[in-house]
């Protein structure tokens, strides 16, 4: 593994050891609600989880000011009928900030992906503690007993668990652990492009059980029939919408049928 993504686990792991992600002793930590996500996932139409970032190590800054719109773009993606919020919240790549995650779920009511880069349980009980209803857990990130670990834990903390694949290759190792939903991004973790034609074809390989997301890429109402076809059921969307004149209105569009 090298690249962007060790770079991020090296920072990650900095954070971790300065103590951050810790949570205060005496914070109520109340169970994430990890079935309402699967839940919303699953149900009828076009299912898109909308984020919100301010930037990426591939695109640079996508939102500017990212910080003062996360409530514009958390009540946007409601009034658009997203199934779910993405909330990035890595700090050093990505600009993230964890307190974004409570303000998205508090002004939206619907459940919260926290998208950030999960190697410790210490993070689980900090997501948690931030109201998250499910957590990402990247293949590439972790070795086979750490990603199992991890979904166990999170299960443990009622959080629902976005395994992520990058390529053929990763998907078994996805789909041993169970996860709720298991994501196939489109976006290669050493250079960060995309291929969303490479997405299409890896649907299939994906076992019956956990719900079906793409992820990345994804800018149009064709991109989204193309992956539907191809049988995914949930489609996380970034970028599109984030730069999007009309947020609210494009999430609608997306979701055509």
């Amino acid at each position: 593994m090298s690249g962007v993504l060790d770079q991020i686990l090296e920072s990650k792991r900095a954070r971790l050891g300065r103590g951050e992600y810790a949570v205060p002793p005496g914070t109520a930590n109340p169970p994430g609600n990890g079935a309402r996500f699967v839940a919303s996932l699953r149900e009828p139409g076009v299912r898109i989880v909308a984020e919100i970032k301010h930037c990426s190590p591939s695109a640079g800054e996508i939102v500017q000011g990212a910080d003062g719109k996360i409530e514009t773009f958390a009540l946007a993606y409601r009034r658009g009928h997203a199934a779910a919020i993405s909330v990035v919240t890595e700090e050093d790549h990505f600009g993230g900030k964890p307190e974004w995650l409570p303000r998205a779920k508090r002004i939206s009511g619907l459940p919260v992906l926290m998208k950030d880069f999960f190697i410790s349980p210490r993070q689980l009980d900090f997501a948690s503690s931030l109201g998250a209803d499910a957590v990402l857990l990247i293949v590439r990130a972790l070795q086979p007993q750490e990603l199992a670990a991890l979904v166990f834990g999170a299960r443990q903390r009622g959080l629902a668990t976005v395994v992520e694949a990058h390529g053929a290759e990763e998907i078994p190792a996805a789909a041993e652990v169970v996860p709720d939903v298991l994501g196939v991004n489109a976006r290669d973790l050493e250079n960060f492009t995309t291929d969303l034609s490479a997405l299409e074809k890896l649907a299939a390989a994906i076992p019956r059980g956990p719900v079906r997301l793409a992820e990345s890429g994804i800018r149009s109402r064709e991109d989204v029939r193309r992956l539907a076809a191809a049988g995914f059921e949930a489609f996380l969307v970034g970028e599109a919408l984030l730069r999007s004149e009309d947020p609210e209105e494009m999430l609608r569009e997306l979701r055509q049928p």
